[in-house]
């Protein structure tokens, strides 16, 4: 890099011949234009004399400039001037030492950090220098090194892990090795992200290195963003974004996923200008915020961009009825006040308004609320069956006495109860108030700090038998129940022996009674709740085992074997023994996120660093700059010559005065014309071969459904950079064919999407497929509706978009079709495949055909095929909706119902069905080449 360009040069020491530059001027300026030599007339001599001296005594300035650029460009080019030169490291032969940040925060920016290591252990190869990769995530190891090819392989199986890294565990091996190894040239590829004590790593490292000098890689790249504290409020759910460097990018998306995949909305976020987090925010109804089970950074590959959300974040609907009489405005003297005001931080509230008991629980069980609240409620009314089963369906119901209750013998209670009340502290009564004693270790109130500022002066009291004790909560010094709750079918009915207001007991004032109500509506909305609350109750440390987790870029994997379990009770951020990812089994999982709701992004200080030498990282390959500065110096050469043979007579000399102009106009005429003639030609040549022609290319149908078509459309674009990535071919970007008009010779392969309501094709247009696919051509028909199939066998033949298919095809003349062999030349074509999966993989593929594998032809072939190509494959695993790619490189479409490497193999499919079709059954004739060596051989 020179003066923060990002220019180098590979052979530096060259560039002292600029030196001289000053000496040639010198020269040049002291050496006078060769004289003009004429003919002596002494005439024309007369004639043309000028009046005062016109020869200079000396070569002209800008002459002399013009011969010391050349000069300058010549040096330059001998130099190997470098356009984004790779890293540079010392010149001496000392080992090279690789520091790599390898934490999530690395994730994002990872094949830059790979591509500049990979540049390193290139240049180390060359100078045989030897190499010793640091992973700063490894913790203390014994650092060792080794040759330059080893290193490479083991950079090429690194993989940015999911958490945040604590470089500081690894300062004691560093330590050592520089111990050890005193002539190392160190290099840091640093993310320049501080997930926590990075001060203190570079701090030590300084006092670890002295006055060894490093090389810290850091910039030239975006920094990372995470996402962190999500929050289900009640109005949206909100999420914050940080950022460590406030010069990254500032605006971006923020997508919300379900479990399965599908996206439920978008959020914009934005950052102010220095500001290192912001707030996103989802607009969405709190049912659909509810299933929401991901959230990640739209662009941003990394799992600290990725939030996961468990039942713990979801806002449950909760409804309140009030059997008190609406006499009095004041709110503080409501029965509702306090338990709306309690409930409010985690749950929607839900309030009856001008209706009888009776008619708001109907109400509230037609919204299908998995939770009830009933404030001195005496009975349900006409409405208690329908109560009644809505508890044994799954349904939570909590109560709260009052003298309506105590006055009633309604059956909806947990436990049974005395008639009237219990007074403490009364002008009539011996007894004082109880104060709250302890939670039972078997209720969801397990672990709860037990308030000393509780006391309550009436209660309902239950009557004592044998279930008593097992079916209480919470209870007061003298023993008698505060809270019961008892199971009912799925269900759940929970009573606390209190007001919900401040008449009985000053409970609701208490920070408890929130926490209490908490816990109690998390276990409602569960699958059953009944043994949720028993999960709950008997399993707060209880450990469950990791489900799928998040690799280093945030894609779901299967749990590796270092995966530990976790606590249900487990709140920090992830580690390398606890993964980020989901936990516990499907209906009840646990989220672990990669950072804490505290944790925060702030830049690395290198200040301390005293003999730091600063990189950053390069985002393009090398370029060469030799060949433009030789041509530039070639053409200052040619205008040199130009401009000597101009000063000396010599183009005078070469043709008569009079004809100069015209002999200058001609050569510009024959270059004009030449060059007008060429461009022609070309385009003649282009105008007459369609450009289809001349490479080859994916073709698709256009149904005129513009959702199907632009699915299309992304669906083969996102196929071909596969193709380009992956194989030798590199196709051009796929076409819409109006297969009524347009040539389809050009194609070998056509992606026909069968979209319903879809007009059928004329016969005439059928033809024109008939002829295509007898020429060799292939259509791949996808109906795009597996999931759709009836159930059973056959199912799949029987789905709307098969039986529309079959009304296409019943014109044509159609092979036998079979689902794909185990050995069909198509799962072997350039993947090995068993099956081909789109964005559903319930369906099969069929094919042509083959003749029985028992053919004398084919035994011992591990491959079969035709003699050429299948003309027709049909599907229903919307390949193409699996394929689509939107422009910044994320999915357009997610996956039902697969496993995590689904759309890989759905890419590789599409690699194979290309292939097939362009090279029909080489891969069967790859068989015969053992015999045929041999009889070439003999």
């Amino acid at each position: 890099m020179i003066g923060g360009l990002p220019i180098g040069f590979a052979e530096p020491l060259v560039l002292i011949g600029l030196i001289t530059l000053p000496v040639l001027w010198w020269l040049l300026r002291l050496i006078p234009p060769r004289p003009w030599s004429i003919d002596f007339p002494p005439t024309r001599l007369l004639l043309e004399i000028a009046p005062k001296e016109e020869t200079p005594a000396r070569t002209p300035w800008w002459l002399t400039l013009m011969r010391l650029a050349l000069a300058a460009l010549v040096i330059l080019a001998a130099a190997g001037p470098l356009w984004h030169p790779p890293l540079a490291t010392t010149a001496s032969r000392a080992p090279i030492g690789i520091l790599i940040d390898d934490g999530w925060t690395a994730a994002s920016t990872w094949d830059a950090r790979m591509r500049t290591a990979n540049d390193i252990i290139t240049r180390a190869e060359d100078d045989r220098r030897a190499i010793a990769l640091i992973p700063l995530s490894d913790g203390p190891r014994d650092i060792s090194l080794e040759p330059a090819s080893s290193a490479r392989v083991r950079l090429h199986d690194m993989k940015p892990k999911p958490h945040s890294i604590d470089r500081t565990e690894a300062l004691p091996s560093i330590t050592q090795f520089v111990a050890n190894i005193h002539d190392v040239d160190l290099v840091w590829l640093s993310d320049g992200t501080d997930t926590g004590r990075g001060s203190d790593f570079i701090k030590n490292l300084s006092q670890t290195l002295g006055g060894h000098a490093i090389t810290v890689v850091a910039g030239g790249v975006s920094g990372p963003r995470a996402l962190v504290a999500a929050d289900n409020a009640s109005g949206a759910l909100a999420v914050k974004v940080l950022r460590a460097d406030p010069s990254a990018q500032a605006n971006g998306n923020v997508r919300a996923l379900d479990l399965k995949g599908l996206t439920l909305g978008d959020a914009a976020f934005a950052f102010n200008a220095d500001a290192h987090e912001t707030e996103a925010h989802f607009d969405l109804p709190v049912e659909i915020r509810n299933d929401i089970a991901r959230i990640e950074i739209s662009g941003e590959r990394s799992a600290g961009a990725v939030q996961l959300l468990d039942k713990r974040w979801r806002r449950r609907t909760v409804g309140i009825v009030s059997g008190a009489t609406a006499d009095t405005a004041e709110p503080l003297l409501s029965s509702s006040y306090y338990i709306q005001r309690a409930l409010s931080p985690f749950a929607d509230v839900r309030l009856a308004q001008g209706e009888s008991p009776a008619d708001a629980v109907t109400h509230f069980l037609d919204q299908n609320l998995p939770m009830l609240i009933l404030t001195d409620v005496g009975n349900a009314g006409d409405a208690h069956d329908r109560l009644a089963h809505w508890v044994e369906d799954g349904g939570v119901l909590v109560r709260f006495a009052g003298p309506r209750l105590a006055a009633s013998e309604d059956d909806l209670v947990p436990v049974k109860l005395r008639s009237g009340g219990r007074i403490l502290g009364g002008t009539l009564s011996w007894d004082k108030p109880q104060p709250l004693a302890a939670f039972s270790r078997e209720s969801p109130f397990a672990g709860m700090t037990v308030p000393d500022d509780v006391t309550v002066t009436r209660q309902v009291l239950a009557e004592p038998d044998a279930a008593l004790s097992d079916n209480t909560w919470a209870t007061l010094a003298d023993g008698t129940p505060l809270v019961t709750a008892a199971k009912r079918g799925k269900g759940l009915i929970v009573l606390f022996h209190v007001t919900g207001d401040t008449r009985w007991s000053n409970l609701p004032l208490s920070g408890a009674f929130v926490e209490m109500l908490r816990r109690i509506v998390a276990l409602a909305g569960t699958t059953n709740v009944a043994e949720a609350a028993n999960a709950q109750t008997k399993t707060v440390h209880e450990l469950v085992p990791p489900t799928r987790v998040l690799d280093g870029f945030g894609n779901f994997i299967a749990p590796p074997s270092t995966a530990r379990p976790v606590p249900t009770d487990f709140s920090g951020g992830a580690t390398a023994d606890h993964p980020p990812g989901f936990y516990g089994p499907p209906d009840g999982l646990f989220a672990v996120n990669t950072l804490a709701p505290t944790d925060r992004l702030t830049p690395l200080d290198f200040s301390p660093l005293a003999n730091a030498r600063f990189e950053i990282y390069r985002t393009s390959e090398p370029q060469d700059l030799r060949g433009p500065i030789l041509l530039a110096a070639l053409a200052l050469f040619l205008l040199d010559t130009i401009v000597v043979l101009f000063l000396g007579g010599g183009i005078q000399r070469l043709m008569p005065r009079s004809s100069r102009a015209a002999a200058a106009s001609m050569i510009l005429f024959a270059a004009f014309a030449l060059t007008a003639s060429h461009a022609r030609a070309e385009d003649i040549r282009v105008g007459n071969v369609p450009q289809s022609a001349l490479e080859t290319k994916l073709a698709y149908v256009v149904t005129g459904n513009a959702d199907v078509d632009s699915v299309s459309k992304a669906g083969l674009a996102g196929l071909t950079l596969f193709l380009a990535q992956r194989t030798a071919l590199e196709p051009g970007d796929p076409i819409g064919l109006d297969i009524a008009h347009d040539e389809l010779a050009f194609y070998p392969l056509i992606y026909w999407p069968i979209a319903p309501g879809a007009p059928r094709p004329s016969e005439e247009t059928l033809k024109r497929i008939d002829t295509y696919m007898k020429d060799g051509g292939t259509v791949l028909f996808d109906t795009r509706d597996a999931v759709s199939a009836p159930p059973g066998p056959g199912g799949e033949t029987r789905s709307p978009g098969m039986m529309e298919l079959r009304q296409i095809l019943s014109s044509l003349d159609i092979p036998e079709l079979e689902p794909v062999p185990r050995d069909h030349v198509l799962t072997k074509t350039f993947y090995l495949l068993r099956d081909f999966p789109g964005r559903f993989s319930t369906g099969e593929l069929w094919v042509e055909a083959l003749p029985s594998a028992e053919d004398e032809e084919r035994l011992g072939r591990p491959a079969r095929g035709g003699d050429g190509v299948s003309s027709i494959i049909i599907t229903s695993n919307d390949l193409a909706g699996a394929w689509a790619t939107r422009a910044d490189g994320q999915p357009m479409l997610p996956m039902v119902d697969g496993e995590p490497r689904q759309r890989e193999l759905a890419f590789r499919s599409g690699v194979n069905i290309v292939m097939y079709t362009l090279t029909g059954n080489y891969k069967a004739d790859q068989v015969h080449v053992p015999a045929l060596l041999e009889r070439l051989g003999q």
